[in-house]
This record gives C-alpha cells, structure tokens and sequence, in this order.
C-alpha cells in the first residue's frame, strides 16, 4: 500500500476512527500492530514472515544478550541476530548480483560456468526494517539501554507502517518510550499533521510524477547520447524528482504518525541549500546518514586514528553505503563519489562553512559554495538513475561536453519547466536552510495558510493519474 492511493485514504480513515475510539491503550496498539502488517501484506502478503521472523529473532536474542555476563556469549548472540538479518538482506538484495559476478569472473578465468537464474523478489523495505532491528540488539550489546519487556511493543516498534518501507529509519528511543502510554494528537498535531501529509503528497505527486519525472525518465532511458542542454536537464530533473519523492515519503510518514499522536525523527533539511558535503549528509536521508555514522564510522575508528585512517573510514561507509541503496555497481560508484568528496572536503576544510556546528550566513560566496554543493550531488546522480554503467557512462560523457553532436530530444517547454522547478527548489531550500516550516507557516493568516493548503489539495487531485511508487521502495 502507498500513501498516494485511495485504498490509503480508507485504510487511514478506519484506523483513526479505532485509534480515537474509547479503547484501552493495549487493544489500540493491537490494532496499529495489524494494521501495519495488513499496510505491507498488500504488497506481498508471504514476505510478512521474514519481518516477523526479524522481530521475533531480535527481540529474543536482546534478551539474552542482557541475562548474560559472559562476553563471548553476549558477542554470539549478537552475531546470531547480525547473521540472520544481514543474511536475508544479502540473500534477497544481493543475491543476484553477487551471483551475476561471480559468473563473469569465472568467465573472464576461462571457466564455463552458468548458473541458473535466481529469480530472487526483493522484499519491499528490507533495507530499512533490517537497520531498525539491528540499531536496537546493537544498543542493548553496547548496554546503552535494557531490552524491551513487552513483545507488543517491539513488534510495533520495527512494523509501525508510517516508518516501515522507506523510513524515516527509527532508533528504539524514538518510539519505544512512546508507546508505554496512550497517545492521541492534539487539534494542533493533528491538522498539522493533514497538513505534512498534503505536503508530502504533493511533492511526490505533484512535483516528482507531475513535473519532473517524464523528462528524467525520458533522456535516461534512451541507447543514445544526447547534446549536453537535454543532458543536463535530465539531471536536474532527476536532482528534483528524487528529493521530492523521497521527502515526499518522509514528510508523509511524519504526518501520518503525528495525526495519531506520534512523533518520528525529521528526515530532511533542506539538502538542496547545503554547503559542502558533510553539510549535505547532515540534512540528506538524516536518519540513514547518522545510522551510518553511529554503527559503521565510529566502530571503524571515525577520526581518532590519523587522517590516513579517517579518509579509509569515511570510503568504507559510503561505499557500504552506496551498496546498502542497491546491488550494482552504479550504487558503489555513487557511494565512492561522495566518499572522495567528504575526503577532499575535510583535506581542506575551514570552519563555519557547513562543516561543523558553528552558524553559518548567507552570504554570496556561501551561495555560491551550495550552487557547486548541488552540482557536485546532481553529478553523482547520474549513478543513482542509470540502469547500466554504460548508460551512467555515455550521460557524464554528454554532460562534460565529450559528445557533442547528440540531437536535441527536449522540447523547449520540457527544459523551461525542469530549471524553473530546479531554481524555485534550491531558492526555497536556500530561503528555509535555517529555518523550520513551521515557524514559516505560523506567521501567515489562517486565510492565506488555508489558500495554500486548498492549493496544493487542488493540484493532487488534478495530477493523480500520473502518479507511481515511491522510489525508494526499490531500495
């Protein structure tokens, strides 16, 4: 099930009219619990198992893993609960690819080898209920906290819909505490939480499906080079799309859960508008980003063993990182990419460009440095969209004026709308960078806030058909 559906729209409406009957707290996250199994179960009802399976492994072996003194039988249990999640994520994302791999190396050694084709489904959100699960028998092995007595609230915890298939990626001091007592919005959570999940309809719908999609779909899926307008035009197009749908997920999420009481971690800010790098994982998938950081950077060694050691931790975790988003190769050059970035970044760094936690103003030149911060991130998305490397290939080749002579496929429509959306996205991003919507949003007269809500409700409606999936649900 997906948010932009009106089969969401129903599912929603019975769901708040059980969470805001006169029911004891236990049976309401009962019904929440079913609920988020029935929101995946329409995907591909028999996949179910592998989340339960997850959640039930998870929670028992945390359990175990706090009974025990004894450190060797902590880290086997540790790596019980290690193994079978990354070993599901690693059978069902990567099994294809590793064993297409294989086979060519095996042909490249002059060994006739064909395997038979595996065929493998990728579950729908793995990716992101695995880190959930993992975060918590990893914080409860680090003794950060003690493990969950109640099974109904951890099964809730991993399974709640609102954060289930494309994230926000929850930590269990997100929700657990949360869901110890009843929770219901108030007047002011509640339409403000209508109000995100019209945003983020409208910015998947509207913006991603209606605006931009067709043009990055378009240049992307052609065999042949283009000229270097049309190509950059597709990467912008694409540049906008991606965030659009995939914070369209997230602010989606977020309101969903807040129009029930409950509050999940913000996802983006304003990534279009950062200055640097570091700045852009600071504000870009926050939730995986500081995931990353916190389980993979740190236990590496992050910064504390020499610069030689931190630029091999930093390419590690975003190769690893790039890995996570998908099986190809395209996902490994994009999270090498960035990872040379943050290694040139820091090499040459100065403070309170984005970098650290110092305010940084808006002056021209810092404009500037968040124009190049997009370009460089724009750039690296030829990877994420491209099918094959070759594809990747023969666009960059065309992006930096290689081929030149690649006929012109974008109408002039087509290109004016794709750099007015991209320019009013970085000028809004660059307008919000330090502030938050709702601030921005408390300051207009109920009349104006209510035109612009009535606006974008018009624009959804009038551009629904030519909605899709959420990208990310591929990840």
């Amino acid at each position: 099930m997906v948010f932009n559906s009106y089969t969401f729209v129903i599912f929603f409406a019975l769901l708040l009219a059980l969470h805001y009957a006169p029911l004891p707290w236990k049976i309401k996250k009962i019904n929440l619990l079913w609920a988020s199994y029935l929101f995946y179960a329409l995907w591909n009802p028999p996949f179910i198992l592998l989340l339960w399976l997850s959640t039930v492994v998870d929670f028992y072996m945390a359990k175990l893993i706090s009974e025990q003194e004894n450190h060797l039988r902590r880290k086997f249990y540790l790596a019980v609960s290690l193994v079978l999640n990354l070993g599901m994520l690693s059978y069902f994302k990567y099994g294809n690819f590793l064993l297409e791999n294989f086979t060519m190396l095996a042909s490249a050694a002059g060994i006739d080898f064909h395997a038979p084709k595996a065929d493998i489904i990728l579950p729908v959100g793995i990716s992101f209920y695995t880190f959930v699960t993992l975060s918590y028998t990893i914080d409860v092995y680090r003794k950060k906290f003690l493990p969950e007595k109640s099974f109904l609230d951890f099964a809730l915890f991993v399974t709640y819909f609102p954060h289930l298939v494309a994230g926000p990626i929850v930590r269990p001091e997100n929700l657990l505490p949360q869901f110890k007592t009843p929770q219901q919005a108030t007047r002011e959570q509640f339409t403000w939480g209508l109000f995100l999940l019209t945003l983020g309809l409208f910015m998947k719908v509207v913006v991603a499906d209606g605006w931009v999609a067709e043009t990055s779909d378009f240049i992307f899926g052609l065999p042949f080079p283009v000229n270097p307008l049309d190509a950059w035009t597709a990467v912008f197009a694409f540049s906008a799309q991606i965030f659009s749908d995939f914070a369209g997920y997230s602010i989606c999420a977020i309101g969903v859960s807040l129009c029930l009481g409950i509050t999940l971690p913000d996802n983006f800010l304003y990534p279009y508008a950062s200055i640097g790098l570091s700045d852009f994982w600071r504000r870009w998938h926050i939730t995986l980003s500081t995931w990353l950081r916190d389980y993979l950077y740190i236990p590496l060694g992050g910064n504390k063993h020499g610069k030689a050691r931190t630029y091999l931790n930093l390419m590690i975790t975003m190769l690893l990182g790039g890995l996570w988003h998908g099986a190809s190769w395209n996902f490994v050059l994009w999270g090498f990419l960035h990872g040379l970035y943050l290694c040139v970044e820091r090499l040459f760094r100065k403070p309170g460009l984005g970098n650290d936690n110092l305010p940084t103003p808006k002056t021209f030149k810092n404009f500037i440095l968040a124009l190049l911060t997009f370009l460089l991130v724009s750039f690296t998305w030829v990877f994420f969209r491209a099918t094959t490397f070759k594809g990747a290939m023969l666009l960059i080749l065309c992006l930096v004026g290689v081929i030149q002579e690649g006929p012109k496929m974008l109408s002039t429509i087509d290109i004016y709308k794709v750099w007015l959306v991209t320019i009013g996205l970085i000028g809004w991003h660059w307008y919000m960078r330090e502030k938050t919507l709702k601030d921005v949003t408390s300051k207009l007269p109920w009349w104006l806030f209510g035109l612009v809500w009535a606006k974008l409700l018009i624009l959804i409606v009038l551009s629904q058909k030519s909605s899709g999936s959420f990208i990310y649900f591929q990840f």
